[in-house]
């Protein structure tokens, strides 16, 4: 229940620490509110109302805060998550009007991933009371499933493989009556060659798999979900360098992206037929490793030639969108840390998001601006799909030149798709290499709340 969670609860009129929120144009008028000894306080600690900047002002036998935002009728997701890192344990209530957005940052600036730490953090809990009780579970829902993909992409290969992503998939179905199907070993390689073939060099106990889960009524609009879920790549026998390799990890992020929109979605009982889709491997190098120069066959019925190992994740993307087709869905959407390309255009902060529909585009970007998740499109161009012509097979996996690799990329994956079905594809980092106030250093969480949000403002 919201009331018991703690980090948020309703303001009920409990005791609390009182924060004050200013920005450096309301500065003067708040500091004349002030005693003598206050402003004092003030100027000792330098605040001038910055952005993320806090004082502790004495108040007789207690204290308040004052913080620097760049709005106070307008906050962002984040504005208040650097307090909840820093503030001492205990409650807190915002002293004019309530949270809104900043709910989230305030539950994700505390996150820890401790699993493997001796010495785990001991402090107490920042609470942050709200009377704005219906915005309460769906900002512990929100922040619930960033924290789900920070987990999943954190804990390392060893301990999150194929087998641990089936293992989530399964408590998801089973805490929301879903209906789970894993395909493996032989029908694996018969009904899905492409991730069969990228997966089949890794040990036993991390064998490919594809991991389906479908919940909702029949009767409701038809989408589907897809993560990519190379649990470790090596860059197969084109193998990359140890520096490459060392935050690989992280190439199930798409897949951690998916299965916590599928929560979300399950959760709050939205009211679509949800068709999730997880292929699951390990991109690894031993004597059946799939080779460069292979020519493999696809769900699709389209051969693949293999210019590099390397580009492993459209391959086991193509047979997993494949699937989802099948079965017509409206709508769409993947999460894939597909390319390094994207990352060189757009920076970690800002998804790759391609799109066939305009309006599709809109939506997901204007989304993302809304609740601080943004993205940034980039284009599905006809023109580029002669660079993944082969002159064995129906297409090449990479193409011998650098150029437009993230959408060269967009493009492979749309040859796996029915015309006529709308279709976004989020080609995002999963990853933040500096933390960032609610936005800690490691695995995160880019693109799935703008996702969420367009989907609930079609299907809610």
């Amino acid at each position: 229940m919201s009331d018991k969670h703690t980090l948020i609860q309703p303001d009920r009129g409990q005791q609390a620490t009182a924060i004050h929120l200013v920005d450096k144009k309301g500065l003067e008028d708040f500091t004349k509110t002030l005693s003598a000894p206050q402003r004092a306080a003030l100027a000792a600690q330098r605040f001038e109302g910055d952005g993320y900047a806090h004082a502790i002002v004495p108040d007789g036998d207690a204290w308040f805060v004052v913080a620097g935002v760049a709005d106070p009728a307008k906050l962002s997701s984040w504005c208040l998550a650097k307090l909840a890192e820093v503030l001492p344990a205990g409650s807190y209530r915002l002293v004019d009007g309530d949270p809104g957005a900043a709910l989230l940052g305030w539950v994700t600036g505390q996150y820890r991933f401790d699993r493997y730490k001796a010495d785990k953090a001991k402090e107490g809990a920042r609470v942050l009371l709200t009377k704005e009780v219906k915005a309460i579970d769906a900002a512990l829902a929100e922040a619930a499933a960033t924290a789900l993909v920070r987990d999943l992409v954190n804990t390392p290969a060893e301990d999150m493989g194929p087998a641990e992503l089936e293992a989530q998939a399964e408590a998801l179905a089973k805490a929301h009556n879903a209906e789970l199907r894993v395909t493996r070993g032989d029908v694996l390689e018969r009904e899905y060659p492409m991730i069969h073939a990228v997966g089949r060099a890794a040990e036993r106990a991390k064998a490919p798999r594809l991991i389906e889960l479908e919940w909702g009524d029949a009767q409701h609009p038809r989408i589907a979900v897809v993560g990519k879920g190379v649990c470790f790549d090596s860059g197969g026998l084109d193998i990359k360098p140890s520096s490459g390799m060392l935050l690989m990890k992280k190439d199930m992020g798409g897949a951690a992206h998916a299965l916590a929109l599928a929560r979300l979605i399950m959760e709050s009982g939205l009211k679509v037929r949800l068709h999730l889709l997880v292929p699951a491997v390990e991109n690894a190098i031993a004597g059946n490793a799939f080779r460069p120069g292979d020519v493999l066959r696809s769900r699709a019925g389209i051969s693949v030639e293999i210019g590099n190992t390397d580009a492993e994740g459209r391959l086991i993307l193509g047979d997993a969108l494949t699937r989802a087709g099948e079965d017509k869905p409206e709508f769409i959407l993947d999460f894939a840390t597909l390319t390094g390309a994207a990352r060189s255009a757009l920076g970690p902060d800002l998804p790759a998001l391609f799109t066939r529909e305009d309006a599709t585009a809109e939506g997901l970007l204007q989304a993302g601006e809304a609740c601080d998740d943004p993205s940034w499109r980039l284009p599905l161009w006809n023109g580029y799909r002669e660079y993944l012509k082969s002159d064995v097979a129906d297409l090449n996996n990479s193409s011998p030149n650098p150029y437009a690799g993230a959408s060269v990329a967009a493009l492979f994956l749309d040859r796996f798709l029915p015309e006529g079905i709308d279709w976004a594809h989020f080609d995002t980092f999963a990853w933040r290499p500096a933390s960032k106030p609610g936005r800690p250093k490691g695995g995160d969480a880019l693109g799935l709340r703008a996702s969420w949000k367009l989907l609930q403002a079609r299907y809610g």
